[in-house]
Parts: structure tokens; C-alpha cells; sequence
């Protein structure tokens, strides 16, 4: 990471992803992850639901919305997250092209 210095005090710069920033195995896989329950939270705020509201429409219980809502969201799959967004009136579209380097990546685009 690169470092840089703003009025004398030192600061890393992210590389775009806070969970490889940190160290955490499955970095890309959280970065997903993280961006499907944003968008998860956005819409159930925009559409005025109540936790218990919005976990009838999605399918999951009021307990599991809530600990979404607060970044709790090891315990449940990408697919799943998918689900609920489709649930919430969200088309999901995704996009395989070469990769510009060896090694391709993943994006979340909103």
C-alpha cells in the first residue's frame, strides 16, 4: 500500500478494499458480499420497510435483516443476498468478458 503524508500525520491508502486492506481471507469474496447488503439495506430503506417487513418479503427472519442491517453477513451466501435483492424488485446482471490482466476480477457495479 502506498503511504502518504497530510499535515504531518501518516496515512496508508486503501487499495480499493478494505476486507484484502485488513488481511481477511476471502477478501474479494466479502467485497462482494458487503456490496450485495448495501444494496440490500438501500432498498429496504427506500421502499420503507420495517425489518420484520422486509424479512417476509426476502425470506429470512427478522433477526437475520437485523444483522445484516449491521454488517452481519458471514453466515449467508452470495446467492442468497441475490435473492433478496430480486425479492426487493432488483434485476441482477451479470457480465463475463476477458480480463485485461492474467488474472480477472470481480465487481460489484450499482
Amino acid at each position: 500500500m502506498r503511504k502518504r503524508i497530510v499535515k504531518g500525520l501518516e496515512f496508508e491508502m486503501s487499495s480499493g478494499n478494505v476486507f484484502a486492506d485488513l488481511g481477511l481471507r476471502n477478501a474479494e469474496k466479502l467485497k462482494i458480499k458487503s456490496g450485495l447488503v448495501i444494496q440490500i439495506v438501500k432498498a429496504v430503506r427506500r421502499l420503507g420497510l420495517s425489518q420484520a417487513e422486509a424479512g417476509r418479503r426476502i425470506g429470512l427472519p427478522q433477526p437475520k435483516v437485523s444483522g445484516l442491517v449491521r454488517g452481519d453477513f458471514a453466515s449467508v451466501s452470495e446467492r442468497k443476498l441475490m435473492d433478496c435483492l430480486n425479492r426487493l424488485g432488483y434485476d441482477i446482471e451479470i457480465k463475463v468478458k476477458p480480463a485485461a490482466k492474467r488474472i480477472g476480477q470481480v465487481k460489484l457495479a450499482a
